[in-house]
């Protein structure tokens, strides 16, 4: 019976030990697993942590990249725009001075107009004041040459009638002096003297 027991406390502690043993490397398996797991974990946060930061670090140079993007494409939309309005202002004082020397020149050709104008009309006045002078003259000259010729006309005429006068006395005195009977040589002296004192009248 002793015996008995013995086994049954002998196997009782066997069974016991290789539950121990069992539970011992279970417990060692799992706390290796445990170990291993945290392991991996801590690799894996670290590849995470790794991978973040490089993701930060990307981002971070991205931005970079963008800001001096943006930085150049303003300074480059700022040269444009200063171009722009420089060359705006260029034009501008170009055109302003086209636009000067446009008028210079209207003027210039305005006043040389006008002088060839003022000129023109100086010589038409001449010409006119000569021709009013040269049809004055010949006005002049023609009422002198009428002048004269009815002076002569009248010295002609005066003299015609003179000697009709002188023809019409000497025959009325003839026939006086034949109606009266004195002919003869008296005749004649008397006819001389009638004939001086008509001329010296005349």
């Amino acid at each position: 019976m002793a015996s008995n027991q013995e086994q049954a406390s002998y196997r009782v502690g066997e069974a016991k030990g290789h539950t121990q043993e069992k539970t011992g490397q279970v417990m060692g398996a799992a706390k290796d697993k445990a170990y291993e797991a945290k392991d991996r974990a801590a690799d894996l946060t670290g590849n995470a942590s790794g991978q973040g930061q490089g993701a930060t670090d990307a981002a971070k140079q991205k931005a970079g990249e963008a800001k001096d993007k943006t930085s150049d494409t303003a300074q480059a939309a700022k040269d444009k725009a200063a171009g722009t309005t420089q060359a705006a202002r260029d034009k501008t004082a170009e055109s302003a001075q086209a636009a000067k020397d446009k008028t210079v020149e209207s003027k210039d050709q305005t006043g040389s107009f006008l002088g060839e104008k003022a000129e023109l009309a100086k010589q038409k006045a001449a010409e006119a004041t000569e021709a009013a002078k040269q049809k004055a003259s010949e006005t002049a000259q023609y009422t002198q040459e009428s002048a004269v010729a009815g002076k002569d006309k009248t010295g002609s005429v005066l003299q015609q009638a003179t000697e009709t006068v002188k023809g019409a006395v000497v025959g009325a005195k003839d026939a006086v002096v034949n109606t009266l009977g004195m002919g003869g040589g008296d005749n004649a002296a008397t006819k001389d003297t009638a004939t001086e004192k008509t001329t010296g009248d005349h």
